[in-house]
């Protein structure tokens, strides 16, 4: 089919080149048409004026075949591809029964259920290991350095800086709420175990 296309496209291009030929053989009719004008032969006049015509009336023709034979190859352009994305569908809808009828809801529900669990626990160990990663990063460093060298910071942006809280309330919320997070992750690691 692909032969056929490209055989259709080469000759409307062939028809198309034709018909060029044609118009500069029209022009060049023309001007002799008027050269034998002025020099007052009129029979060779009337026959480059007939051959100029003909030459116009063969143009138009090839013209208008080139065109047609366009149409034609478009046509089977249009139905190669029809051609290619119905095999193309035909092999996406084998692919999909397939896929289909090899689907188990079952075993896609457990494996999500397995997978939600694994996912869980994976959120229970990372949250233990970033409290374990905290307190020993806070151990290792010392918290009036930290605070000195932010001070020192501030002080050459020109910023005042207020981090200190009233020593009452800044060791009873801490500890409040470094319990509760003890609390709670030990109770997701007494949980884990007891499923394993």
């Amino acid at each position: 089919m692909d032969k056929h296309l490209f055989n259709l496209r080469f000759a409307s291009k062939d028809l198309l080149r034709n018909s060029k030929k044609c118009d500069k053989e029209e022009k060049l009719e023309k001007s002799k048409v008027k050269k034998a004008i002025q020099k007052g032969n009129m029979e060779v006049a009337r026959i480059h004026a007939e051959n100029a015509i003909r030459q116009k009336n063969q143009s138009v023709n090839f013209l208008r075949m080139s065109a047609r034979i366009d149409a034609v190859a478009a046509r089977v352009q249009t139905a190669v591809t029809m051609s290619q994305v119905t095999k193309s569908m035909s092999g996406v809808v084998k692919s999909m029964d397939v896929a289909l009828k090899s689907m188990n809801l079952e075993k896609i529900s457990a494996l999500m259920d397995k997978f939600e669990h694994q996912f869980e626990t994976l959120d229970v160990q990372s949250a233990q290991m970033e409290d374990t990663m905290s307190n020993t990063t806070t151990l290792t460093t010392p918290q009036n350095q930290v605070e000195s060298l932010m001070h020192e910071m501030a002080d050459e942006a020109g910023l005042d800086l207020n981090m200190e809280l009233p020593q009452g309330q800044s060791g009873s919320v801490g500890s409040t709420v470094a319990s509760a997070e003890q609390d709670e992750l030990s109770a997701r690691l007494s949980k884990l175990r007891d499923q394993i």
